[in-house]
This record gives structure tokens, sequence and C-alpha cells, in this order.
């Protein structure tokens, strides 16, 4: 017997899946704000996209290097779903650090803050062998800098994920 969770469309006029989960089908900004219904947005990065660790890097940081850190942080949160340990502690830390970065230029600096310093922390462990060419010690140091002043991210040039930062 299917134990699938039926869902009756007519009784709820919130954003739906076939399976009834909620979602937000609201257009959103560059920054991941939801806009009114049947406004112009930015489209929304797929969930569930298999990518190889080098794949996802260069997708992340074509994003940020977009001003879209929102849309990054789904990236990272792909292949921090997909990773196992002990991976899987880098690229929640990375999605981290791109949801501060979007905290920061939203104007939320208690949220960026935060956010940034625990991303800072999540990546620290791997300074000794930075995989895949990440900047470990850049990255660390960037996000503590904009985490002590979160103003500073407007204008700012983003991140860089692999290489110097």
């Amino acid at each position: 017997m299917d134990e699938t969770p039926q869902y009756d469309s007519a009784s709820d006029d919130r954003d739906r899946d076939p399976a009834g989960r909620a979602r937000n089908a609201r257009p959103r900004d560059g920054l991941g704000r939801p806009l009114p219904y049947g406004s112009p947005g930015v489209e929304r990065q797929p969930e569930g996209v298999p990518r190889s660790p080098g794949q996802s890097l260069a997708e992340a940081q074509r994003l940020l290097d977009a001003g879209m850190p929102f849309h990054a942080h789904e990236v990272l949160e792909d292949a921090w779903k997909a990773a196992d340990e002990p991976q899987r502690a880098l690229w929640r830390a990375l999605a981290q650090l791109a949801v501060g970065l979007t905290h920061a230029l939203r104007g939320n600096a208690s949220g960026a803050a935060s956010l940034l310093r625990r991303g800072a922390e999540g990546i620290d462990p791997y300074r000794e062998a930075a995989p895949y060419g990440i900047d470990i010690a850049g990255l660390a140091d960037w996000a503590r800098e904009l985490a002590d002043h979160p103003g500073s991210a407007p204008g700012a040039p983003a991140p860089r994920l692999v290489g110097g930062a």
C-alpha cells in the first residue's frame, strides 16, 4: 500500500511540490530575497545537481563573482548534502560563508558576523591539507575580516574559493 501523503490542492493555496511539501515559488532577487508574485526575478539554482568538487567550486565562484552569494550557497549546499564525512563539514562551512556574505550584502550585520565566523571556524581544520585547491587560509582571513566589518561587503570583490583570496 502506498503510504505517500495525499495532497489536496483545493484545500491549500501555498506553493507545494507534487508530494505536498511546501515550496516557495515566489521569484527571488540576486540575494535570494522573495519578490512579489509576477515580478521578474533571478532564476534559482536547481537542487540536487550532481557535480564534482571542482565543478561545485567553479559554479559557486561564478555565482559569487556575479554578486549572487545566496545562489552560490545553494550550489555549496548540494555539495555538502552529497559529500561523505569528513568532507561534509568542509562543504557545510563553505555554504555558511556564502550565506554570511548574503547577510552582509542584505545589511544584516549580526547574522553576517555569526555565519562568517562559524564558516571560518568550520574550514580551519582543513588548513594543513586544503582539499581541491581551496584557499582555506585566505577564505578564513577574508571571513573574519568581513565579520568584523560587515558593512564593507557592498562593492568589495568576491572571495576567491580556489587560489589566492
